[in-house]
This record gives structure tokens, C-alpha cells and sequence, in this order.
């Protein structure tokens, strides 16, 4: 048994000799392999940085008119919309604008404020009374008959004028310049009939 104890320890020591040898060697080789690698990355290495370099600036191109496309894409979008939106406010500002004016004009009417027609209306009313006087100017006459129409051509001139301060007060107006008139030649016939009777 002691014998084969010597042998077991004597093989122990030849395999750790072994094993340390071969270690030894295993780690021989590392470290060449490491210094070969070293040196081929030191003569190499300019030109796979190069390389390098290159692929990078060709990834990056790449990439920049991917970014460009979006961009562009995205910014029409943008401006489709704010258009869209814009013209969609826009019809709103119309539509409340019109019912603001309508409302405004409404309000204007109950209170008896002449609109644009109204004046567009008499001014040209005003015109063609004008113009209607100027063609037929009054021819003096010894008859005091003569005076009357005159007076009454005079009397519906300031009508107008009336009118167009207050719309709403037109048939009232043309009623008074209608008794006026007969009033006043009733005066003036009253007139001559006592100055004829004298």
C-alpha cells in the first residue's frame, strides 16, 4: 500500500509538473498571440479607421436625407392644416360679421335711423326734384293763381329733408305739406276776396 501511495504522489507530481508546464506554454502562446495581434492592429489600423471613417460619413448621409424627407413631409403636412384651419376661421369670421351687421341693422331700423338706401332713395329723390324744378322754372303771371303752385313746389322741398331725418315719418310729412298748401291758398283766395270787395 505504501507503494502504491509513492507511485499515487509520484504521479501527482509528474501531472502537476505537467500541468504547470502546460500552463506555462498555454500562456507563452497568449501572450505572442497578443503581441502579433498588437502589431497587425498598429500597421493596419490607419487604414480600418480609414475604412471606418468612410462607411460612417456614408451612414450619416444616409441618415440626413432620411431626416431631410421627414422633415419636408412633416412641414407640408403642417401648412395643409394651418391652411385648412385658416380658411375654416375665416368662413366663421363671415358668417358671424353677417349676423353681426344684420343685427346691427336691425337695431338701426327700430330705432328709426336711415339706412344707405334710405339716403341713396331721398338723395335721388332730391335730385329729380331738383332737376324738376330747374326744367320747369315758374313763368311770372299778373294772376295771384300763379303764386300758389309756386308755393307748393317751395313746400314739398323741405319735405325731403324731413323725411330723411326720420324715415318712418314720411306719410305725416307729405300729409302736412298737402294741408299746408290748401291752407294757404285758401288764405290767399281769403285774401283776394277782401281786397276785391274794397
Amino acid at each position: 500500500m505504501v507503494k502504491k501511495l509513492q507511485k499515487l504522489s509520484a504521479d501527482k507530481k509528474k501531472s502537476n509538473a505537467q500541468l504547470s508546464s502546460t500552463v506555462k506554454d498555454s500562456a507563452q502562446q497568449i501572450w505572442l498571440a497578443g503581441l502579433g495581434a498588437f502589431s497587425k492592429a498598429q500597421e493596419e489600423g490607419g487604414k480600418v479607421f480609414e475604412a471606418l471613417v468612410k462607411e460612417g460619413l456614408t451612414i450619416q448621409r444616409k441618415t440626413q436625407a432620411v431626416a431631410e424627407e421627414k422633415i419636408t413631409e412633416a412641414t407640408s403636412r403642417v401648412t395643409t392644416m394651418a391652411s385648412d384651419i385658416g380658411s375654416k376661421a375665416q368662413g366663421q369670421w363671415d358668417k358671424l360679421e353677417n349676423i353681426f351687421e344684420d343685427r346691427v341693422a336691425k337695431a338701426l331700423a327700430k330705432l328709426g335711423v336711415p339706412s344707405a338706401r334710405d339716403l341713396e332713395a331721398l338723395s335721388a329723390r332730391v335730385d329729380a326734384l331738383a332737376k324738376g324744378s330747374k326744367a320747369a322754372p315758374a313763368k311770372p303771371t299778373a294772376k295771384p293763381a300763379a303764386k300758389a303752385p309756386a308755393k307748393k313746389a317751395a313746400a314739398k322741398k323741405p319735405a325731403p329733408a324731413k323725411a330723411a331725418a326720420k324715415p318712418a315719418a314720411k306719410a305725416p310729412a307729405k300729409k302736412a305739406a298737402a294741408k299746408k298748401p290748401a291752407a294757404r291758398a285758401a288764405a290767399d283766395t281769403g285774401a283776394s276776396s277782401p281786397s276785391s270787395a274794397s
